[in-house]
């Protein structure tokens, strides 16, 4: 395994007439990393959204839901990945499989969490209004409950951004395949590079999505006021 990546006496951490004939590889890298991290957050969201309102709805299904999803987030990051590659391969597929899976268990719980923070009264008037469950749902419950779930997005999405760094040592990996190289090369400039990219990407988005928040919102920034 190589040691500390370090830049020796007089070398500047980074090498930025390397950055300069690297802008290439650096922009696909990271685009790769953000087209990673929106495909598992999406899924994540397509398939977690059916799941919470199973459990929400019908408690029983709670535990189990929860027991199961918890159980995969439990499991190391690397070997989840390198699981699914005698199925799928060195593939993006199987980046998206581990991603994916990170990504249930915490937008399950705010899901639910949201639907159960809405106060019983407000459920009443709206059922006395004449709203269906259906319509009750989409018009009623999931608006009062969007802080609560977009907040599990914000995590989730940061959280995969962090993960998708690892996925580099599936093929994979967009800015993380610039924190291996560096690593492997014993070369600061894309492993700081690559390591910046990545914490500046998560700020962003947890900024954008907070945005998106106050935006889809304004009762409840309302309210605080």
């Amino acid at each position: 395994m190589a040691g500390p990546v370090l830049a020796r006496a007089g070398e500047p951490w980074i090498d930025w007439d390397w950055v300069g004939r690297h802008l290439d590889d650096i922009e696909a890298a990271t685009r790769e990393h953000i087209e990673l991290t929106v495909l598992a957050v999406g899924i994540g969201l397509a398939v977690s959204f059916p799941l919470g309102l199973l459990s929400a709805r019908w408690r029983r299904w709670y535990a189990p839901v929860m027991w199961f999803s918890g159980l995969l987030y439990t499991i190391p990051s690397l070997a989840l990945f390198v699981f699914f590659i005698p199925i799928t391969g060195l593939s993006r597929t199987s980046a998206l499989i581990g991603l994916v899976i990170y990504t249930l268990l915490i937008l399950i719980r705010n899901l639910v969490a949201g639907l159960d923070a809405v106060p019983p009264d407000i459920k009443d008037a709206a059922t006395g209004m004449g709203y269906g469950g259906a319509a009750r749902l989409l018009r009623v419950e999931l608006p009062l409950a969007l802080p609560t779930i977009i907040a599990g997005v914000r995590i989730a999405t940061v959280t995969t951004i962090g993960l998708v760094t690892i996925t580099a040592y599936i093929g994979q990996g967009g800015l993380g395949q610039l924190i291996r190289q560096g690593l492997e090369q014993d070369f600061t400039s894309p492993l700081y590079i690559g390591s910046i990219l990545s914490v500046a990407l998560a700020v962003v988005a947890d900024l954008l999505l907070l945005l998106v928040q106050r935006l889809a919102t304004p009762w409840a920034r309302a309210r605080a006021a």
